[in-house]
């Protein structure tokens, strides 16, 4: 009898703990899922208001939803051919920053990371100390040097200076994944007679997928996404990106704009980014996890 209701008293407090812990993963379920909506809304009105028609988007009242959905804006823009030069263009661009920055980078942070030579930590801790800098202070110093360099008008000033390890805060991410795989496999290495170029080509390389991904995704969003750079460099309409072209679709002397029309370009714009994080999004959280763990 004893033992029958001590289970009896014992059970309600089981079944309490357990009410609770489920109230509360739901509540932090219920926060994430309010925060992901409240993050995801810029995204889910741009891709409404590119289904609407002119007189929905500058309604005096706010149309959340479309009447019907219009392929047309779309279409309008799809059929321009400045947009799809651009498109090109940001595409060229980016794929040789990203391309220079990732294959310099990766050197630059072996050496830091596998190699000892005299200077190692303070050259990178000067290497570190560059990212205090702002970049605004920059652009009129590199303005002049690319303009005695006769850049100007080229895409020569995005893209060559991602060849010259360009980023500080990559560097220091690969270097911190690198440091993270066991030493012996260099000293085996070694034994065999092989050389530090073929160590980092067969060895180190291949075993930095995750922090690789997880740099290419922030080169790949950084450039895409430039504004300030192209719109200094570029100053013909032949070579603008896809950021300059679409904020040259809204006309400031216009009260109205056509909404539909720049949120169906911005949305296509944003599609890239989009698949590239769904692709390497499992890569992604490994590298930045494996990084910070030393």
């Amino acid at each position: 009898m004893e033992i029958a209701v001590r289970r009896w008293t014992i059970l309600p407090a089981l079944t309490s703990r357990k009410w609770i812990k489920r109230l509360a993963s739901g509540a932090v379920y219920g926060v994430l899922t309010a925060g992901g909506l409240v993050t995801a809304f810029p995204l889910i009105w741009m891709i409404l208001t590119s289904f609407k028609t002119f007189e929905e988007a500058n309604a005096p009242r706010i149309v959340w939803f479309p009447s019907a959905l219009r392929w047309e804006n779309y279409y309008v823009i799809l059929s321009r051919p400045e947009f799809l030069r651009a498109f090109a263009n940001s595409i060229f661009v980016t794929t040789l920053a990203v391309g220079g920055t990732l294959a310099s980078i990766t050197v630059v942070a072996y050496a830091f990371s596998r190699v000892e030579w005299p200077g190692r930590d303070l050259v990178f801790i000067l290497m570190l100390s560059t990212m205090m800098i702002p970049p605004q202070a920059l652009i009129v110093p590199q303005y002049v040097f690319f303009h005695r360099l006769g850049w100007i008008g080229t895409y020569n000033p995005i893209t060559i200076p991602g060849f010259f390890a360009g980023g500080a805060a990559l560097v220091f991410l690969l270097r911190q994944f690198m440091r993270q795989i066991p030493r012996d496999l260099d000293e085996a290495a070694r034994l065999d007679g092989a050389s530090h170029w073929q160590i980092f080509w067969h060895i180190i390389l291949p075993l930095c997928r995750p922090a690789l991904a997880t740099a290419a995704v922030f080169l790949f969003a950084a450039h895409w996404n430039s504004l300030l750079q192209p719109l200094i460099y570029l100053q013909t309409t032949r070579l603008y990106t896809l950021p300059i072209y679409v904020t040259s679709l809204v006309n400031p002397q216009q009260v109205v704009q056509p909404w539909p029309t720049i949120m169906a370009a911005s949305f296509l714009t944003t599609l890239p980014l989009i698949a590239t994080f769904l692709l390497l999004q499992r890569q992604l959280i490994g590298g930045i996890v494996l990084s910070g763990m030393k």
